[in-house]
């Protein structure tokens, strides 16, 4: 269940992701969500490994490494 749950909420997260990389249009984003969402994100992964839970790792990996792309950009490009 943990599985299927982490891959459906990181799949969510996907399209967005390539849009906003694609385009670099950061405009309608908002940079303290952004930064927000970021360090909420950091900390499931954290808590991930501290529980040893491979779904968690695994899915807050890669959705930390997405919003992080996207935040640099936003930083960038505003």
């Amino acid at each position: 269940m943990g599985y299927v749950a982490a891959f459906l909420t990181t799949v969510a997260f996907v399209p967005q992701a390539l849009h906003t990389l694609r385009t670099k249009d950061t405009r309608s984003i908002s940079l303290g969500m952004y930064v927000v969402f970021t360090a909420g994100i950091g900390f499931w992964f954290a808590y991930g490994l501290v529980l040893g839970s491979w779904p968690m790792i695994i899915a807050n990996l890669v959705t930390f490494a997405l919003a992080a792309a996207i935040l640099g950009m936003k930083v960038r490009y505003g």
